[in-house]
């Protein structure tokens, strides 16, 4: 008897059978999941990931992380709350990330920032409080 492991039709079978029991809100989950993980790596949060940091890398995963928690909170329950600490975290870094980096100027502060001469204060994002704008 050899052990050629599972046919093409099998492997098809198996792939088919899992997709029929996954759903979408497990999948989005798993992605938060993997973009705070990846997120804290590309901080440098990790023990021996010090040499991996990337702040453009992390702000993509907060900021995809950011957008997707709307839809995952209500499957999260209880444990929301500890899924935006470790996104708070990882905000935090992303800030002292930018402000250790002496090679870039550091943004204007609110008051020294232009505002825009055809709007009269924030945009409708900004209103809502659900934007997050780097360093404010």
């Amino acid at each position: 008897m050899s052990d050629q492991g599972p046919t093409e039709q099998e492997l098809r079978a198996a792939y088919e059978a899992e997709l029929k029991r996954l759903r979408v809100e497990d999948v989005l989950v798993q992605t938060v999941v993997s973009l705070l993980n990846l997120g804290g790596r590309k901080a440098g949060l990790a023990p021996g990931t010090e040499d991996e940091r990337d702040p453009e890398q992390l702000r993509m995963a907060i900021e995809g992380a950011r957008a997707l928690m709307p839809l995952v909170e209500p499957v999260l329950g209880s444990e929301a709350g500890q899924i935006r600490d470790i996104l708070s975290q990882l905000q935090l870094a992303y800030a002292s990330a930018r402000g250790a980096t002496p090679a870039e100027p550091a943004p204007p502060s609110s008051q020294e920032r232009p505002q825009p001469q055809t709007e009269s204060g924030p945009g409708p994002a900004e209103k809502s409080g659900r934007l997050w704008i780097p360093g404010q």
